[in-house]
């Protein structure tokens, strides 16, 4: 193409420029639903602009960005991968992210502090589940993209379907600049809508390459390529009114001026341009190229970056300019075998260099950076300064973590930092040996400070260490980075649910606790009322206690005796909660008395009254938001309520329903999954515990039974 695949084919590495100029900077993103061709994309990227010579591929495990084991084994990204190239005097910072919605987080990140990005869609499927995931996510920090029809030379690829799916699903005001000539095992090349000529892809003499022809436009195809062509000018016409003033009244508009309104267009989140092509078999890769250099912003094509001052809270921006102070926002870490932590940031005004101090306002503290350091995949290259632009990762700045931002002492900012979903599942994990035990820990602790999606808790009521995460492949990944990074072995499995006990009738209780052993003996004796409490108030413990029954200095152990008794109550010896003791009689004796007395009589006195005020389960309740897109909504209705939950209401926002339900946790693990399966992965649901609620007694007594209890 003229406007998008002007020049001939340079595989050569053109050489780093000794300064490189903010507005021939471009930091994009590679973002896309599993298997669309992310990484093949940007494998190709890389050998057409001399970064590689060899192209690796996904199915063999031989790919540049899928440099982890796992990654490698499973064919899929895992973890986002940075690396740069140069384009025709451009530098393009790229980072490579999964598509699999279990990390998603990855793609969060990336998009933050990202200028542009490349939505691949595969041919064949359209717009899928994780398409409009991280459509979603680009709209959210308003990053400009270009997209990319891929797997054109696939059985049962449609470009012209794919454009309108675009354009219906994710309600963007799309602009084909290519027209496809032949598809699937027929395809060809493209027509260039914007210099208006014929791109034909020939094999070349090597297996490795493909030979790119400019030829006129077919014929048969002039028609069709001319009513796509005016669309184009139309389209733009009515984002910028000079383009159509000079369409009309010069009859007439000329490539560059068309490439430059584009570009204009395309910052400003007005159009989305859409190219096609086949990454695979090499073909429409330079066109890309050439958009990305063309029609995404540079860094001074956006606007500064906001943040406010931790000294004064006022809002504050900092300039794309290396005149500006120091401001960096660290957007993931990682760990290296060799060099440790791994800071990933983004340089958004100034300059920074190895050995300098930066200032973490978000943590109140100096760190020292000991070397920098631009990845390429799993690969280091140091670099003495990096400049405002550029996306580097630091070595030795122990303190800093996700969302953390860097800056001038002198001149502090904090950057809006970026939110991470909740996590969606859960399960036990413990060492299998008592030396796995230590090394458990230390790999824990450091998975979660470099993945803000996995989260370890620790259940004191259950004794277990639970892991939570997006989605079991997310937590299997976890779990055998354990195994080969840090040489752990562990057992996992489902966790126990927090059961609770309380009462539903009020009694009084009478507990005495007399020991006679020879010399001084034990005496204590309380009176209880006994009655349901409050909703989440826990055990509240009264004394009513009058004319000196029972003396004052005794009264605190006996609320010590019922706070003990209710770690576990009687049903299934789960906690007691919701109830409220009161101390209303009692007696003493005065050598035998002791606080041990009247701490072992309240417990007995609590016990028994359990016995008899009816005790029942409760389960910890779940409060959820479901949207779904409205054809999978009885089926999602339908699991909902064979998993007990209460739907509370319905909602809609655009093509989506949301629904609000509360749950029992013990219904919702693998969930998921489940709900993935229902909705073809085109659903999202957010899930936080709300309160306790009883069980059902034909499940409670399963409960109770399974613990090794009778039931009455």
């Amino acid at each position: 193409m003229q406007a998008i695949l002007t020049g001939e084919r340079d595989k050569v590495n053109m050489a780093q420029p000794s300064i490189i100029d903010l507005k021939d900077i471009r930091n994009i993103g590679i973002v896309a639903h599993i298997d669309a061709g992310k990484t093949t994309t940007t494998e190709r990227i890389l050998f057409y602009t001399g970064r590689i010579h060899r192209i690796g591929e996904v199915d063999e495990g031989t790919t540049t960005m899928d440099w982890m084991a796992q990654e490698r084994e499973r064919g899929i990204t895992i973890t986002s991968a940075a690396t740069t190239c140069f384009w025709k005097n451009k530098r393009i910072n790229i980072i490579d992210t999964p598509g699999h919605v279990d990390f998603t987080a990855e793609v969060e990140r990336s998009l933050k502090v990202l200028d542009g990005c490349v939505v691949v869609f595969c041919a064949v499927g359209g717009v899928q589940p994780q398409s409009e995931t991280v459509w979603r996510q680009a709209d959210k920090y308003n990053v400009p993209r270009i997209a990319f029809i891929n797997k054109m030379d696939r059985t049962g690829a449609n470009f012209f379907k794919v454009v309108a799916e675009i354009k219906e699903k994710l309600g963007a005001n799309v602009l084909p600049l290519v027209v496809p000539i032949g598809q699937e095992d027929r395809f060809e090349g493209l027509i260039d809508l914007i210099a208006m000529k014929a791109i034909i892809y020939k094999q070349a003499e090597s297996d490795d390459d493909t030979v790119m022809e400019v030829h006129p436009i077919p014929q048969e195809l002039l028609k069709l390529a001319g009513e796509y062509r005016h669309n184009l000018i139309v389209k733009l016409g009515e984002v910028d009114e000079a383009c159509m003033e000079k369409y009309i009244h010069d009859k007439g508009i000329y490539p560059d001026e068309l490439k430059e309104v584009i570009r204009r267009a395309t910052i400003a989140g007005k159009i989305i341009p859409v190219l096609g092509g086949t990454a695979a078999k090499k073909k429409g890769v330079e066109g890309l190229l050439d958009a990305i250099t063309g029609y995404l912003p540079s860094p001074v094509d956006i606007l500064p970056v906001k943040g406010k001052n931790p000294d004064t809270d006022a809002d504050e921006t900092r300039a794309p300019s290396v005149e500006e102070k120091f401001s960096a926002l660290a957007f993931k870490i990682a760990l290296d075998q060799f060099v440790g932590k791994l800071t990933y940031f983004r340089v958004y005004s100034g300059k920074v260099s190895t050995g300098d101090y930066v200032y973490n306002a978000a943590k109140d503290t100096r760190e020292r950076i000991g070397k920098i350091v631009r990845m390429h995949a799993n690969k280091q290259e140091i670099v003495d300064e990096v400049y405002a632009g550029d996306i580097v990762a630091g070595v030795g700045l122990k303190k800093t973590t996700t969302g953390d931002t860097l800056c001038d002492e002198d001149h502090p900012i904090i950057l809006e930092s970026m939110r991470f979903p909740e996590p969606v599942i859960s399960m036990s994990i413990e060492p299998k040996t008592k030396a796995d035990e230590e090394r458990l820990g230390l790999a824990l602790n450091k998975l979660e400070e470099e993945d803000p999606t996995f989260r370890v808790t620790y259940n004191k009521e259950t004794g277990q260490t639970i892991i939570s995460g997006m989605g079991e492949l997310h937590l299997e990944i976890l779990i055998d980075r354990m195994a080969r990074e840090f040489n752990v072995t562990s057992n996992v499995g489902r966790p126990n649910v927090a059961y609770k006990e309380t009462i539903t009738r009020s009694v009084r209780s009478v507990g005495k606790f007399i020991q006679q052993t020879g010399g001084r003996g034990q005496y204590g004796h309380v009176v209880f009322d006994i009655a349901p409490g409050a909703r989440a108030s826990g055990v509240v413990f009264n004394n009513k206690i009058i004319g000196g029954v029972i003396p004052r200095e005794y009264i605190p152990s006996a609320e010590e005796g019922v706070i003990a008794a209710a770690r576990s109550g009687i049903l299934a010896s789960y906690p007691v909660t919701d109830i409220e003791v009161t101390l209303i009689d009692g007696s003493y004796h005065e050598v035998d008395s002791s606080d041990i007395a009247f701490h072992m009589a309240a417990g007995l006195a609590l016990k028994d009254g359990l016995k008899n005020a009816n005790a029942v389960l409760l389960e910890p309740i779940m409060d959820m938001e479901v949207i779904v897109p409205e054809q999978y909504l009885g089926d999602v209705i339908g699991d909902l309520n064979s998993r007990r939950a209460k739907i509370l209401s319905f909602g809609e926002k655009g093509p989506v329903k949301i629904i609000h339900a509360n749950a029992p946790l013990a219904e919702m693990f693998g969930y998921a999954t489940i709900i993935r399966s229902l909705t073809q992965g085109r659903a999202t649901y957010t899930m936080e515990p709300a309160f306790y609620q009883e069980v059902p007694k034909n499940i409670a007594d399963k409960i109770i039974e399974s613990q090794g209890y009778k039931t009455k």
